[in-house]
C-alpha cells in the first residue's frame, strides 16, 4: 500500500474554493475564450491546451498606462501585427477593436497607473505541436501593477554586465514571441551577478540586447549608435529614442544617429551608454562590466533624450490614448 495521500477529484466550486488567495496585484483581465472582462484574480486563467501555454506559440506586447493614459499604443499594436504575420497567426479581432477592448480592460482595472500585457495565441485545441490543429487565435489582455517608475527625473544610472546566454537567431530575435526562456535566464543572470541588466553578444561579439531592453551608446565624438534591428527586437522606446536622436543631429547636438554594429571596445570607450525600455524609459548606464562609463554620471545626451520622451507623456500628447476622463 502506498503511503502517499490520495488526491481528491473535485468539481468547479470546490476547485475555486481551494485556489490560494495570493496578492498577485492583477487588476483586470479580458479573454476572448469567454469574451468578457474579469477583475477576480482567481478567474484570470488561460486554458492549459492553449498553444501559448505548452509551446510558447504566441506573441505579446507590454505597455503602460500612466496618469490615466496609455503611451504609444499605436506602435505596440503595429509591432503586434507584424509579429503575428511573421509566425502565421491571424489577428483575433481588427486592431481598432483590439484598442477598444484594451481601453475597456484598463478602465475595469480602475488604476490610472498600470502595466498592460497584450497576448495573442495560436489558440486551444491540441496538446500536440501541430499549429493547424488549434481552433482559432485567442486574445488575452492583463492589467497589472506598474513597478515604481519615475518619468519626472532622470535615473541616477544602472549597472550592466555581459550575458553568457546565447543571442536569439534570425526571426526569433525580431519577433516578440511568448517563448521567453532566454530572456528569463538573462534576468536570472543579472540578479545572480548583482547588476541591473545583462546584455547579449552576437557571434561576432557585437552588442545585442537585454532581457527586455535595448541598448545604445554615445561616442566621445557625439555619435549615437544602436545595434542593427536585424539581430535584436526593435523596441518601441528605442525607436522613439533614435527618432529623438536624429532630431538632435539636425540640431547639431549629435554628429550621427544610426543603427550600427557596436564592439565591446566601443562600449568601454563610450562617453555614454543608455538602456531603453517600457519600464526603464531612457536610463543611463554608469557602470559597464564593473567599470565606470565616462565620468560615471548620467551624460547630457541621456538627459536630453529623457526630457524629449517625458514631453510625449503629458496629457495633450498625440501619442497618448486616454482611458480615464
Amino acid at each position: 500500500m502506498s503511503s502517499y495521500q490520495e488526491k481528491p477529484i473535485v468539481g468547479r466550486e470546490e476547485w475555486l474554493n481551494r485556489l490560494p488567495s495570493l496578492e498577485k496585484k492583477l487588476y483586470a483581465m479580458y479573454t476572448s475564450v469567454v469574451d468578457c472582462i474579469v477583475t477576480d484574480q482567481a478567474l484570470m486563467a488561460v486554458p492549459v491546451d492553449d498553444h501559448m501555454v505548452h509551446r510558447g506559440d504566441g506573441v505579446f506586447e507590454s505597455f503602460k498606462c500612466m496618469n490615466g493614459c496609455i503611451y504609444n499604443l499605436a506602435d505596440h499594436l503595429a509591432r503586434l501585427e507584424r509579429s503575428c504575420g511573421a509566425i502565421g497567426i491571424g489577428l483575433p479581432v481588427p486592431l481598432d477593436e483590439m484598442e477598444n477592448i484594451i481601453v475597456q480592460t484598463v478602465r475595469a482595472g480602475n488604476r490610472r497607473n498600470a502595466l498592460v500585457r497584450l497576448l495573442v495565441s495560436r489558440g486551444q485545441g491540441t496538446m500536440g505541436i501541430n499549429p493547424y490543429a488549434c481552433f482559432k487565435p485567442e486574445l488575452y489582455i492583463v492589467v497589472y501593477e506598474l513597478p515604481r517608475t519615475n518619468i519626472d527625473a532622470l535615473p541616477d544610472g544602472v549597472s550592466v554586465a555581459i550575458s553568457k546566454v546565447p543571442i536569439k537567431p534570425g526571426i526569433f530575435a525580431q519577433v516578440k514571441t511568448c517563448n521567453y526562456l532566454p530572456n528569463v535566464l538573462m534576468k536570472k543572470e543579472a540578479v545572480d551577478k548583482g547588476v541591473d541588466f545583462t546584455i547579449s553578444l552576437d557571434e561576432n561579439r557585437f552588442l545585442g540586447e537585454g532581457a527586455t531592453e535595448n541598448i545604445g551608446i554615445v561616442t566621445r565624438g557625439k555619435e549615437l549608435f544602436m545595434p542593427p534591428p536585424e539581430r535584436v527586437l526593435a523596441g518601441t522606446t528605442a525607436k522613439r529614442a533614435m527618432e529623438f536622436a536624429k532630431q538632435l543631429k539636425s540640431e547639431r547636438v549629435l554628429t550621427t544617429a544610426e543603427f550600427r554594429p557596436i564592439t565591446l571596445g566601443a562600449v568601454r570607450s563610450a562617453a555614454e551608454v543608455h538602456i531603453y525600455g517600457t519600464t526603464p524609459n531612457i536610463t543611463p548606464v554608469t557602470v559597464f562590466e564593473g567599470n565606470p562609463v565616462g565620468d560615471g554620471k548620467p551624460g547630457p545626451i541621456a538627459k536630453r533624450l529623457f526630457e524629449m520622451l517625458k514631453e510625449e507623456m503629458v496629457p495633450d500628447s498625440r501619442r497618448l490614448t486616454r482611458v480615464f476622463d
